[in-house]
């Protein structure tokens, strides 16, 4: 892993990579679906093949659930803060207000992240399965059946 949680990757998509089974983090897509008018990005839960095909060519463990991953254009992944304020911060309009959060170092925003990581489930609830998009999202999710 790369500075302020990076690594530089080679693909050229945007995507978001999500636990698809947590309700916190399907809450957060929808947050995002809701305000990418351009639609940037692309999404994909964290336990679907196609997730764990393009991670694995990474040497990302696949089994490793508890961030947000960002995968950008040009190439580089983002986890837990970093990759939420990007993402916010690619939204833009006030959402990339957000980014100023990024003058607190990594460290001490990962602390919080992985606080309300670990107790994701507890507090939010979780699905039985992983999120199924609507028709009109599908080209949108990676992982659409």
């Amino acid at each position: 892993m790369g500075s302020d949680n990076e690594v530089v990757l080679e693909e050229e998509k945007s995507i978001i990579f999500f636990d698809g089974v947590c309700n916190l983090c399907n809450g957060f897509v929808n947050f995002i679906i809701d305000r990418d008018k351009d639609k940037k990005f692309l999404f994909s839960s964290l336990q679907s093949p196609e997730a764990k095909s393009i991670l694995s060519k990474y040497d990302f463990n696949t089994d490793y659930l508890s961030s947000v991953v960002f995968l950008q254009p040009g190439g580089k992944i983002s986890f837990r803060s970093t990759s939420a304020l990007k993402i916010l911060s690619i939204l833009g309009g006030l959402w990339s207000l957000m980014s100023i959060l990024r003058l607190v170092p990594a460290f001490v925003r990962d602390f919080f992240y992985n606080l309300i990581a670990r107790n994701r489930y507890r507090w939010f609830g979780k699905k039985d399965q992983c999120r199924i998009p609507t028709p009109e999202l599908k080209q949108r999710f990676l992982d659409a059946y």
